[in-house]
């Protein structure tokens, strides 16, 4: 269950109460589902790279083994990168909380965090995150069962607010969020190294697809929770406040109208949530920068320490970042434009693909959506802008749509391009130097050591079972003129 319950972080009290502001009711629930979802994508992919990749433990692992040195170093930048994304927006995440809850600069909170998660996880190790998820798990039920408690018995509804607010309804965006949340979050997902250590630590796949399902449900309910308090801020007039209020504050305008216990109660379970999915995304880091980068051949003392340093760049950017939802749309994007070929790479009838073809793929997915900026907008300008997202994703246009969709078909159209390009050059080449053609063809798996008796015939001519199994089918034959 701690799959994905490891990533409620406190950043969750900022993202889904905006999004019930900005597309209401039906916003709320595209995002939770598009949220919750996605994890059972790890409950039928888990098991298919676990069968290719037995010994590994991350997707990167199984990368390095199926397209090559470069290919997995390329996805361990990526991974390592979408890693300091969340490490950032968390952190921007408790810089926020602190300073709506107590008016005071949270940089201090923002510090002590990252000093006491660094020292008990160099410590304690993945099993320490281990352990911090599961507190997790229950810090949130108790902190959305005494917040609803609370609410519940504080805040009165002004029902001639519901009908005009027009939260209720459906929206151009709700629609819009109904493809960019699913193909946002569930690429994303598969970046975060500390779902992949859950999935591959799980004893089977029966055990997996129960896990799954149970944090799907659990998650679900949590975040439409959450993001319901947007709403209920609307209708009961604590939104926008005076003076307006940005909409991912609606969650703490609710809380400052509770009694004093239960605002100090969200400030220290907040900072309790934030230093628990922090330590996951450390523990992850250590993992990725281990694996992907230095092939675990560096010792866990240097690792730990590049780690440390990575921390530092992370708190300056939480300081700078204006919006937690920002960061999250940068990495968002990146993952939308590099994960699709990746993944394709697990169907055995796609084998030609190679480590060339997955990085032209990624860096084309994201050239297209600077392409489709610049059209968009009318200058390089705004192709860049694009890339970051400047307007945001709730913006009153196309702009956050048409760059989703951009990153995976683009990656596509440059996969399919990258292997034109090789089939080419390798058909001029075996032209050229009288050679034949291979690349379309199936490799050999291992053969079976033939003797001076028995000689195996099959009707493939790429696949040598063992010996045993073609008795068993009756497809050995002996070739007595041998």
């Amino acid at each position: 269950m701690c799959i994905r319950l490891s990533s409620l972080g406190c950043g969750i009290l900022l993202t889904y109460p905006e999004i019930g502001i900005v597309a209401g009711v039906q916003g709320v629930l595209v995002y939770s589902l598009s949220s919750a979802l996605p994890i059972m994508l790890f409950a039928f992919v888990g098991p298919l790279v676990r069968r290719n990749c037995p010994e590994g433990f991350v997707l990167t692992h199984w990368v390095f083994e199926r397209f090559g040195y470069f290919a997995g170093l390329y996805l361990g930048i990526l991974t390592i990168l979408t890693m300091f994304l969340y490490m950032a927006s968390e952190l921007t995440a408790i810089q926020t909380l602190v300073q709506l809850l107590t008016g005071m600069n949270g940089l201090a909170v923002v510090i002590v965090e990252c000093v006491v998660t660094t020292i008990y996880t160099t410590i304690g190790g993945f099993r320490t995150s281990f352990f911090t998820d599961n507190i997790q798990g229950i810090m949130m039920t108790l902190l959305l069962v005494i917040v609803s408690i609370a609410m519940g018995t504080n805040i009165q509804i002004d029902k001639s607010q519901i009908a005009s607010s027009g939260l209720t309804g459906s929206t151009r965006l709700g629609w819009q969020l109904l493809y960019i949340l699913p193909v946002a979050i569930a690429s994303n997902d598969c970046f975060l190294s500390g779902f992949w250590l859950r999935t591959f630590a799980s004893r089977n796949d029966k055990e997996l697809m129960i896990a799954c399902g149970i944090a799907t449900f659990i998650l679900f309910v949590y975040l439409t929770l959450c993001g319901f308090t947007g709403i209920i801020a609307d209708w009961s007039n604590v939104y926008p406040g005076n003076p307006p209020q940005n909409p991912a504050n609606a969650f703490f305008l609710i809380v400052e109208t509770l009694p004093a216990w239960v605002v100090c109660f969200v400030l220290v379970f907040g900072v309790a949530l934030s230093t628990a999915v922090f330590d996951s995304f450390q523990s992850a880091m250590v993992s990725s920068v281990s694996n992907d980068i230095f092939r675990n051949k560096l010792p866990d003392i240097y690792v730990r320490g590049l780690v440390v340093v990575v921390v530092i760049p992370a708190i300056f950017v939480a300081l700078k970042s204006p919006n937690v939802l920002q960061i999250y749309l940068i990495s968002d994007l990146i993952s939308a434009a590099a994960m699709p070929s990746i993944l394709l790479g697990l169907s055995p009838r796609l084998f030609f693909l190679n480590g060339f073809d997955i990085i032209v793929s990624g860096c084309g997915g994201v050239m297209t959506i600077f392409i489709f900026g610049c059209i968009y907008y009318g200058s390089a300008s705004g192709g860049g802008s694009m890339l970051l997202l400047l307007n945001g994703l709730y913006g009153d246009d196309w702009s956050a749509f048409g760059a989703f969709v951009a990153a995976p078909v683009g990656a596509l159209l440059f996969l399919v391009g990258s292997v034109l390009v090789r089939a080419v050059v390798y058909y001029a080449y075996a032209k050229a130097t009288n050679t034949e053609f291979t690349m379309f063809q199936k490799p050999l798996k291992a053969p079976v050591e033939m003797n001076d008796v028995d000689r195996i015939t099959t009707t493939d001519p790429y696949e040598y079972p063992d010996e045993e199994s073609l008795r068993n089918k009756g497809t050995l034959a002996k070739d007595l003129s041998y």
